[in-house]
């Protein structure tokens, strides 16, 4: 195990669904990583919803006490939109019944435990967010000085160069809350997002499932026996919006990983900001490359990935 001071510590922004589970799995099973405490926001299936999700994929790790608190359940614009069932199952995560978990929830305001986790460890903290950012930008409204306390702020959404996954421009995290986004992204915090640019380019195949449930370590033997059964599903549902035959992208993963290896993938920075109107464009990505921009932070993009390296490095935590 690492030295307990030199791990990355994280808090974590989830509407876990299955690949915010495989995510969790992946950070669970690093070494490197802490988990300081998780919270959920209404995306996949509503905030509590993924609160009880999280409690059980928690189980499954036989992770230590992890604080886990509900988020807001409506985005700060418009109305949640429901459940995304034919990506993520009835219950978000690919249907697959997990037992109830004996854990309980932190009973905190979102906000205010975002704000007291950034405070207990200032300028170390990173903050990985698998979800649409509602929690985020009402934290940032409530606490403004929560940027400066945040080291960096890594975000699984958007898109640049490629196609959208719900509009022709648009990726479903910063579509669901573009208010909540474009706040975020105004904050002033070190940002990176890795969205469709590269998420779209890391496939995970039946075969290779296939090969981890034969060479998984026991230890990890649980988790492998729930991602075979919950990837069926998603599969499947990847295949009626991704192109994707016999494999899915692995979206939020790759954030996880991004905030653990930062050069599994290459950055740009832009100035940005996110379109908050529309009919096609509500949630897109505006990057403004003139030399005299409209107002706005530079923001990280990931622009390019090494594909290979990310999936073993996926698979890794499983098999060692």
């Amino acid at each position: 195990m690492k030295n307990e001071q030199n791990r990355i510590k994280i808090l974590l922004d989830v509407d876990t669904g299955v690949d915010d589970s495989l995510a969790l799995l992946y950070a669970l099973n690093k070494e490197e990583v802490e988990i300081v405490g998780i919270t959920t926001v209404c995306g996949n299936v509503e905030a509590r919803l993924a609160a009880e999700n999280t409690l059980k994929i928690l189980d499954l790790a036989d992770a230590p006490d992890i604080p886990v608190v509900c988020g807001h359940e409506q985005p700060l614009e418009g109305n949640w939109e429901g459940r995304v069932t034919f990506i993520h199952g009835d219950n978000g995560l690919g249907n697959v019944e997990l037992p109830p978990s004996g854990r309980t929830l932190l009973h905190e305001d979102v906000c205010d435990f975002q704000i007291r986790m950034a405070q207990k460890y200032e300028n170390e903290l990173v903050l990985v967010t698998l979800g649409p950012l509602t929690n985020i930008a009402r934290t940032l409204g409530k606490s403004p000085s929560f940027a400066r306390k945040i080291k960096r702020c890594v975000m699984m959404g958007g898109t640049v160069c490629m196609r959208g996954n719900v509009s022709p421009v648009c990726e479903a995290n910063f579509a669901s809350d573009p208010a909540a986004c474009d706040r975020v992204f105004q904050s002033g915090m070190e940002i990176l997002t890795v969205g469709l640019d590269v998420t779209e380019k890391v496939r995970l195949k039946r075969e290779t499932i296939g090969w981890l449930d034969k060479c998984c370590s026991p230890r990890a033997r649980k988790a492998v026996d729930y991602m075979k059964a919950a990837l069926e599903y998603y599969w499947e549902g990847n295949q009626k919006q991704n192109y994707c035959i016999g494999d899915c992208p692995l979206h939020d993963p790759l954030a996880m990983m991004a905030a653990v290896i930062p050069d599994l993938v290459r950055v740009e920075k832009r100035k940005a900001r996110i379109e908050c109107g529309g009919t096609y464009c509500r949630g897109m990505v505006v990057t403004d490359l003139r030399e005299h921009p409209i107002p706005s932070e530079y923001i990280g993009f990931a622009l390019e990935v090494d594909a290979e390296r990310a999936l073993k490095e996926f698979m890794s935590v499983f098999w060692k």
